[in-house]
């Protein structure tokens, strides 16, 4: 009998279908998600404010909504090929060496993704007593234990979310998100289904021949570390990178790896990690609005009348955007394509005008509520409020000389200068007053103690989006739904770096890799200086090769004894860090920055390399400044205590 063609259509649509089906509900939990986390902190203020009660647990359920988010939002990114990368894919190759390529990476991602689904099982097994193992003699009492969740857990003392959710239920995202990223990379091998099936045996296959060589584990761990850092060049995605390290770190030493979820759920589902998520929301719903608009039009109307006042008004709007999204690359993404025409048609030459969008990408990260800050104070146990003080003067040193080479160049061409028309001005203002007020609105809110950091960010994301919708209705229903699926992916491709970066840490400072640092530095630097000399180059760098979320989770443990030995302030190394790493962005050839900006304005690398280059200089005599001047940082936060 005939194979009926009809039939193997209908069974491929019908697939087709259920894969749209399931990519539309996986969209939902993210949005649903996404609301929640924002609605549940402010409830929390109302609450509290007029009832003197709030939600029963809400700060809990925020956290482990981070989880979900974390790696929901992972997901989202494997689908739609957004996670953070070392490098660009190598799409220069030749057609067939790429193709062998992309199964080669595939092969690894699944891979590694496949033994992070193992290691987060394990822990979710761990976390629920009742859980049987995985043995075929108690599959029934599986079955059974799942109906009735609740009255298994009665008697075993299990850790619950909120006195009613088992830990367990909450942890069970992880191997759930690692199984499904694992199949989406398996999937995007090839068009070609046998390839795919090739790349998803050989999957398995390799887990296998781990498993029979763990007798030789300590000796595949460096030639396992080496195939992965050469496909991150390639073009393999930071987590799997980390991921995968941990991974044959833990197994070399013949310790479980649950240790790796085990430290992604701790640093994911911490109290302040809320913020991350919402102020990165809080961004999208400004950039996906007109708010750069009406912002342009009220810098050009306030520093307009200067010589490049224009560029001047481009420098501080992309500060202002990036204290809000934070050092991803966003800002350039957002808004390069708006900014770029300005200042080509006020007449800034495209080479300067390219370099100054290329390098303002990341220039407001030391200023509230910029996201490494706090990122960087819940690691390095820091208040936050203190490390936004010791920001403050720091980071209007990075924005002032870039403004300055704006008025100089303005003065030089004559471009970006406008008549002085206070009217316009004060009309400007009085239309964006609503995004005007937001900064101040926010920074009131925090330092006066008025909330929370968690509370002000869910405030921030709430009063943004009914300036955008529903003051200037800039954001229709469909956009939001939309913004907030690209937004969670976003979130999720930080998020998941973060959490497997922590398990490789946790690695490195149970092995005392701190400590040795630490004596190795007493003995070879000896005088403070040289020290904060050589912590600048090395954090450059780091800032190149790395993205500064998984430098901030791996390398500021091990940089912060060494620190100390020489008596630098936790806050002041902190300044040092970030400013570093900014600045590795701009550093060629593989500053990230420079590939967003090579990406967005459709340049050579080489081309965006070179008109960034001076504002690298500017920044490096920033840094520099204040790295050998404590009271920069350190200093004025004393001084506003």
């Amino acid at each position: 009998m005939k194979p009926n063609p009809d039939n193997n259509i209908q069974s491929i649509n019908i697939f087709k279908r259920l894969i749209y089906l399931a990519g539309r509900t996986e969209d939902a939990f993210v949005i649903v998600a996404l609301l929640l986390m924002a609605l549940i902190p402010v409830v929390e203020l109302v609450g509290r404010a007029l009832f003197r009660t709030g939600i029963p647990g809400g700060t809990e359920y925020l956290q482990h909504l981070t989880l979900w988010i974390g790696f929901l939002g992972a997901m989202l990114a494997t689908r739609e090929g957004k996670h953070l990368r070392i490098a660009t894919p190598l799409n220069w190759l030749p057609p067939r060496a790429g193709r062998t390529l992309d199964c080669v990476e595939a092969f690894v991602s699944a891979a590694v993704c496949i033994g992070l689904f193992g290691a987060s099982l394990q822990l979710v097994i761990a976390e629920a007593p009742g859980l049987p193992s995985w043995s075929a003699s108690i599959i029934p009492d599986f079955i059974e234990n799942w109906l009735e969740p609740f009255g298994l857990f009665e008697d075993a003392g299990l850790t619950t979310v909120a006195g009613w959710i088992p830990i367990w239920v909450a942890e069970a995202i992880m191997p759930f998100g690692f199984a499904v990223m694992a199949i989406r990379f398996i999937l995007g091998a090839s068009e070609r289904i046998w390839v795919r099936a090739l790349v998803g045996l050989s999957v398995p296959a390799m887990i296998l021949l781990t498993m029979l060589s763990s007798g030789y584990a300590p000796q595949l761990v460096l030639p396992g570390v080496i195939l992965l850092g050469t496909v991150a060049v390639m073009g393999v995605p930071i987590f799997i990178l980390l991921g995968g390290t941990a991974l044959l770190l833990f197994w070399g030493d013949g310790v479980t790896v649950a240790a790796i979820p085990a430290e992604t759920y701790r640093i994911v589902a911490s109290p302040i990690f809320p913020t991350i998520p919402l102020f990165t929301l809080a961004g999208f719903i400004l950039s996906e609005g007109r708010a750069s608009e009406r912002l342009v039009r009220v810098f050009e109307g306030m520093f307009g009348f200067i010589p490049g006042g224009l560029a001047v008004a481009a420098t501080l709007l992309c500060a202002f955007f990036t204290t809000f999204t934070g050092a991803s690359g966003v800002t350039i993404l957002a808004l390069g394509g708006l900014l770029l025409p300005v200042l080509l048609k006020s007449g800034f030459k495209e080479d300067f005008s390219i370099g100054l969008l290329t390098s303002t990408g990341s220039l407001g990260l030391l200023l509230p509520p910029s996201l490494v800050v706090i990122l960087y104070g819940v690691i390095a146990r820091v208040p936050i409020i203190d490390m936004f003080k010791a920001g403050l003067v720091p980071g209007g040193l990075l924005i002032a000389p870039i403004c300055l080479a704006c008025v100089w160049h303005g003065l030089k061409t004559g471009a970006g200068r406008a008549p002085v028309d206070f009217r316009k001005a004060a009309t400007a203002i009085w239309i964006a007053k609503w995004e005007v007020i937001m900064p101040i609105f926010l920074l009131v809110i925090i330092f006066g103690g008025l909330c929370t950091l968690v509370e002000a960010s869910a405030v921030l994301v709430v009063y943004a989006l009914i300036v955008e919708g529903l003051v200037y209705r800039d954001l229709t229903l469909r956009g939001l739904l939309s913004m907030l699926v690209r937004c969670g992916a976003l979130i999720g491709g930080v998020l998941i770096i973060l959490g497997v970066a922590m398990g490789l840490t946790s690695y490195l400072v149970d092995a005392q890799v701190p400590m040795h640092a630490a004596t190795w530095a007493i003995k070879h630097l000896q005088t403070k200086w040289v020290f904060l000399l050589a912590l600048n180059g090395g954090l450059i760098i780091v800032g190149c090769l790395m993205d500064i979320y998984a430098a901030l989770v791996v390398v500021v443990p091990l940089i912060l004894p060494m620190a100390e030995t020489f008596g630098v302030h936790p806050a002041h190394l902190g300044i040092i860090f970030l400013t570093n790493l900014q600045l590795g962005y701009l550093t060629p050839p593989v500053g990230m920055n420079l590939f967003l900006g090579s990406f967005r304005f459709e340049r050579p690398l080489t081309s965006v390399s070179r008109a960034a280059f001076p504002f690298l200089l500017m920044m490096a005599a920033v840094v520099l400044l204040v790295t050998y001047v404590p009271w920069l940082s350190v200093g004025v936060m004393e001084l506003l205590k």
